[in-house]
């Protein structure tokens, strides 16, 4: 018992010691591709196999890693005040829950992108993004007369997808106290203007 209590500790802090290298690397190098598995593994001070076994691949790691930096949102959207709690109303909801996206994106650009483009499969497969579009399409469909909210809340992840946002901040060089605005008034427009409204299928 006491062997095995000792393994899982060990367990536990090397997956630590992963996390906080791969961490460290991703805001470091230039590119994402940059940074590869045996990179983590010798800052972190574990061989190859240990990283492995603990998160499968590199898409393994970095939703690990993702998750990690996520989890303070989660928190405040699943059980926290306003604006991100669930006691907000929808349509301050929305807004607020899309700022906190891009935030968390403008703050992990590189992260993010990593992840997003990592793999052949489509992104809008991803784990990470069904969560968010059944998250956006739940509080959606509390907003009367928006007729499609999974349409719509397709729509409006498009606009905080990693690739646009490292495009805008990157290339463009839009700052954030410029994109956070833009972003709430596309939203405010979405929201005030469906498109599908009118539209139906029956007869």
């Amino acid at each position: 018992m006491p062997e095995r209590q000792s393994s899982r500790k060990d367990a536990i802090r090397n997956r630590e010691a992963v996390l906080a290298a791969a961490d460290t690397l991703f805001t470091r190098r230039e590119s994402p591709e940059d940074v590869t598995m045996a990179d983590v593994a010798a800052a972190a001070g574990v061989g190859k196999g240990t990283l492995f076994r603990a998160f499968g691949d590199r898409a393994g790691l970095l939703r690990a890693l993702y998750e990690a930096r996520l989890e303070p949102i989660r928190h405040a959207i699943e059980t926290g005040p306003p604006p991100l709690g669930p006691a907000t109303p929808p349509h301050d909801r929305v807004p607020a829950l899309l700022d906190a996206i891009l935030c968390f994106k403008l703050d992990n650009r590189r992260l993010a992108l990593a992840l997003e483009e990592g793999g052949g499969s489509s992104p809008y497969r991803a784990e990470h993004y069904e969560r968010w579009h059944s998250l956006l399409r739940a509080v959606l469909e509390q907003i009367p007369g928006l007729a499609d909210s999974g349409f719509t809340a397709h729509v409006l992840l498009a606009a905080t997808r990693a690739d646009l946002v490292e495009h805008l901040a990157g290339e463009e060089r839009i700052p954030r106290e410029r994109m956070r605005p833009q972003l709430a008034n596309f939203v405010t427009r979405v929201l005030a203007a469906d498109p599908l409204q009118g539209f139906t299928t029956e007869e």
